[in-house]
């Protein structure tokens, strides 16, 4: 079954770029901050966060500097939420930065991954073509099992 072209722009991205780790980190931080912020304001009088959902709401709401996160009451609380909004948005930012630098310059760092990429593409396109441009489509694999065959005897010496 061939592979849809999105799926196997997730699957090069997945494999090929640091994004998924990336994202596997933040979310570890993340959970990881959540607790720090929980713990140092979970007995603080007037704090805002009273539970770790408190806390990974507000995770997520620092991070998305849109504004909407409660203040830290405590000096630790505060120290630890300015940890967690540079060192995640570096790390956000710099995912995304990396996986398309990656991304993109993969096909110049593996050229025969893009012949490959071309070639499976080109495959999912056999229903449309016509007998002849099978037959030369034929002609044209019989001669790379000719040139791979050679190959391999010449390494085999």
């Amino acid at each position: 079954m061939p592979h849809r072209p999105s799926k196997r722009f997730i699957k090069d991205i997945s494999a090929h770029t640091p994004f998924t780790k990336m994202v596997k980190l933040l979310i570890v931080l993340w959970l990881i901050f959540s607790a720090g912020m929980y713990f140092a304001e979970r007995n603080i009088e007037g704090a805002h966060i009273k539970s770790y959902g408190d806390a990974l709401y507000w995770g997520i709401a620092a991070f998305s500097t849109a504004g909407i996160a409660d203040s830290p009451t405590s000096g630790a609380a505060k120290l630890i939420g300015g940890l967690w909004i540079v060192i995640g948005s570096m790390l956000f930012f710099g995912a995304i930065v990396a996986t398309v630098t990656t991304y993109f310059n993969r096909p110049m760092q593996r050229p025969h991954r893009k012949i490959i990429d071309t070639i499976e593409y080109n495959l999912e396109q056999l229903g449309d073509l016509t007998l002849d441009e099978l037959d030369l489509l034929k002609e044209t694999v019989d001669t790379l099992i000719i040139h791979v065959e050679r190959i391999k005897k010449e390494q085999k010496k």
